[in-house]
């Protein structure tokens, strides 16, 4: 009887270590937005030139990215918000790292503002952490043309890199090149065999700013 005495002495003990380990756990366990950029593209549209943003972060969560749950943007400035879901954003791995994000950032009607941008990462258990962005780059140069005949193209652009985009005969996207000279034949891009259009897309780097053109047959 003594000896159950002295265990149940010391079951509060053992109780309130195993809450402080679980609280330090989730402690561990927040989220982090280790890097992120927002770039500006114009898309060509049935109405004329549409802006969005492309906005990715490289995240970091003890149980893997599995875990995560939504992505937050906000303007506050502007009280802007934008939540973007774990089963909508797009994922890709640079460098051997996961980048989550999104391609479709966009207002209604009107440009997207410049200043500061916050992010807010959430993960499946509630637990989130945030980091901010600072956007103010400025589209230099007029949008760019795309013109392809006779097995030859010409690109009208006066932006700093400028890449075709590659897509098959379902709109599958294939391949990207950047391109060397604005004007040349098709068939010394050595482009996949199954490209049957292709698209601009030219870019200025320093500025995060794109521009991205329909797509125009090859033949």
């Amino acid at each position: 009887m003594k000896i159950n005495l002295r265990i149940n002495k010391y079951i509060p003990v053992a109780l309130a270590a195993f809450v402080i380990l679980i609280i330090v756990s989730c402690k561990m366990s927040e989220p982090k937005i280790t890097y992120g950029f927002l770039q500006l593209v114009q898309y060509q549209g049935d109405a004329g030139l549409q802006e969005y943003f492309s906005f990715f972060i490289l995240p970091e969560d003890d149980d893997g990215i599995e875990n995560l749950d939504e992505l937050f943007l906000y303007h506050d400035r502007e009280q802007l918000r934008w939540n973007i879901k774990s089963d909508e954003w797009l994922r890709y791995v640079y460098d051997g790292k996961e980048w989550i994000g999104t391609r479709s950032l966009a207002l209604p009607q009107g440009s997207l503002p410049q200043g500061v941008y916050r992010a807010v990462l959430v993960n499946k258990g509630g637990e989130s952490s945030q980091r901010n962005f600072t956007f103010d780059g400025v589209v230099r140069y007029p949008f760019p043309e795309l013109r392809i005949s006779g097995g030859s193209y010409t690109v009208i652009s006066q932006w700093p890199v400028n890449r075709f985009v590659c897509y098959d005969s379902s709109g599958n996207y294939i391949y990207t090149i950047t391109l060397d000279s604005l004007t040349g034949n098709v068939s010394q891009l050595r482009l996949p065999s199954n490209t049957l259009t292709v698209a601009l897309w030219a870019e200025d780097e320093d500025n995060y700013c794109s521009a991205f053109t329909d797509v125009v047959p090859l033949y």
